[in-house]
């Protein structure tokens, strides 16, 4: 007899969180005069143009200083952590059947009050990816998506949230193979007792540029990568794209979600890794 778990295809292993501090990020429309700040550099500035198609956001601080930033997770709002969106159309397109996950459009749904359980994903670019594809249907399920920015905290971090029955905790781990500094913290985690509320799934991509299918970016594959380097840059480098600061790797990155259209745009081993986490947290 089929298990539950096979409907997903095997897993690459045979076998509230941690509450920030300034509280949990909630979405906010990009609008122009809004003043934010981005985590990562300190850059404080007012919002002068939102680019819909490359999803960046520029801002231009008090000295009329431009600096644009993919939009998303990182930025704060008078201290407030936020998710900045592009703005409302002011004339909304036709609503489609489907969902960029495959599934069927509920129009007019409102979304669900978020639910105690979270998704827990490693950076930024992951949330992006989940939020493109899935972000229909984590919202009308009320399934909030973080990112951590790695998962060698991970144990103490599920001791403060203390899952529980209501407060599952789903973590999509990057590079999650046999032998793997990841898998064997994964392994002690599911093996402890916080692992009753907990699953930890990963995909076996280095990272999650590649679960994107190269041929939507018009390459045949991705590329070998040389260890000593960082792969993201290795990738730039090797696809001639500019790539001497996060800048130029911010855009290269842009430039494959915008690639990205529906879930036919990636490798099935995500899929089914992303699918399994949503029903896990909203079961």
């Amino acid at each position: 007899m089929t298990s539950p778990r096979d409907r997903y295809g095997s897993d690459v292993l045979s076998t509230d969180w941690r509450k920030p501090p300034r509280g949990r990020s909630t979405e906010m429309p990009a609008e122009a005069g809004l003043v934010v700040e981005e985590v990562s550099t300190d850059w404080c500035g007012e919002v002068v143009a939102v680019d819909r198609d490359l999803r960046t956001v520029t801002l231009e601080d008090r000295r009329n200083k431009r600096r644009t930033f993919p939009m998303g997770p990182g930025f704060l709002v008078e201290g407030k952590p936020v998710v900045l969106v592009p703005p409302v159309r002011a004339k909304a397109p036709a609503a489609p059947t489907r969902t960029a996950s495959g599934s069927v459009a509920v129009q007019g749904a409102k979304a669900r009050v978020a639910r105690a359980s979270r998704i827990f994903v490693e950076g930024r670019h992951d949330a992006e990816l989940v939020e493109r594809v899935w972000g229909d249907d984590l919202r009308i399920e009320g399934v909030v998506v973080e990112f951590l920015g790695g998962v060698d905290d991970l144990s103490e971090a599920l001791r403060d949230f203390r899952p529980g029955p209501e407060r599952k905790v789903g973590v999509l781990v990057d590079h999650l193979v046999p032998g793997s500094k990841e898998s064997k913290i994964a392994g002690r985690i599911q093996a402890s007792p916080l692992g009753q509320h907990v699953l930890i799934v990963g995909h076996p991509f280095i990272d999650i540029w590649a679960a994107v299918k190269p041929e939507r970016i018009g390459k045949r594959a991705w590329p070998e990568v040389p260890r000593h380097l960082e792969w993201k840059k290795g990738v730039c480098q090797q696809f001639g794209w500019p790539h001497r600061d996060q800048a130029d790797i911010a855009r290269a990155w842009q430039f494959i979600l915008s690639k990205v259209n529906s879930w036919d745009d990636l490798d099935p081993a995500l899929i089914g890794r992303v699918e399994e986490l949503i029903d896990f947290v909203t079961s």
